[in-house]
């Protein structure tokens, strides 16, 4: 296979993963083009496996996605899934902007997974997600992009560890169900208190 070639697909694959890896990204970073750098990249067309290393950094438009290792595999129907991990002691992070939205979904973990198949993105160990103004802590957490919600648990994935320094940590911010304004209407209307609500993509830990 020639270098061209490898580069090629190297370029193919980093695009796919680019518009399957994160949940509810801007539609419009679909037809930005792709930016990667990497040490070394490579290229195994047989079992539909790519691999790049070193200092990792992928982006497209409000995509950036940063680990020492990324791989990325495609099963036969096509789907894609990709694994960015950090050498020990650091973390993989990605920031996307949410489409439609004028906020961003950002996330770090040891090890972040995604599987464009079911929409699920999951962190492992030192995880930390912040959508908008919400934010949650734990050593593991699920974000299912399809149905918009989030799973932390304190253990890894997805058990319970018990102990105060293990405990899930959140900040969630009041919503209101008027459109972009900060008052709750019928609050205006009757001066009663503004109605503060729990954030809706944000599940207890289980």
């Amino acid at each position: 296979m020639t270098n061209t070639h490898t580069l090629a697909r190297a370029a193919l694959c980093a695009t796919l993963l680019a518009a399957a890896l994160p949940c509810l990204a801007e539609k419009a970073d679909r037809d930005k083009p792709v930016n990667l750098e990497a040490d070394k990249v490579t290229v195994d067309d047989i079992n539909k496996v790519h691999v790049f290393e070193g200092r990792v950094t992928l982006s497209q438009g409000t995509l950036v996605i940063r680990g020492d290792r990324i791989v990325v595999k495609q099963d036969a129907e096509g789907y894609q899934s990709g694994v960015a991990t950090a050498n020990p002691g650091g973390v993989a992070y990605f920031r996307v902007k949410r489409d439609g939205k004028e906020e961003y979904t950002e996330g770090e973990a040891e090890r972040i997974e995604h599987d464009s198949k079911t929409e699920v993105t999951k962190f492992f160990n030192r995880a930390w997600v912040k959508s908008g103004q919400d934010e949650v802590r734990g050593q593991y957490i699920m974000v299912d992009g399809r149905n918009e919600n989030y799973s932390v648990t304190s253990g890894p994935a997805g058990s319970v560890a018990p102990g105060r320094d293990s405990r899930v940590r959140a900040v969630i911010q009041p919503k209101t169900k008027d459109k972009g304004k900060d008052t709750d209407p019928q609050a205006a209307s009757t001066g009663a208190p503004v109605r503060l609500q729990m954030a809706p993509g944000i599940a207890n830990p289980r």
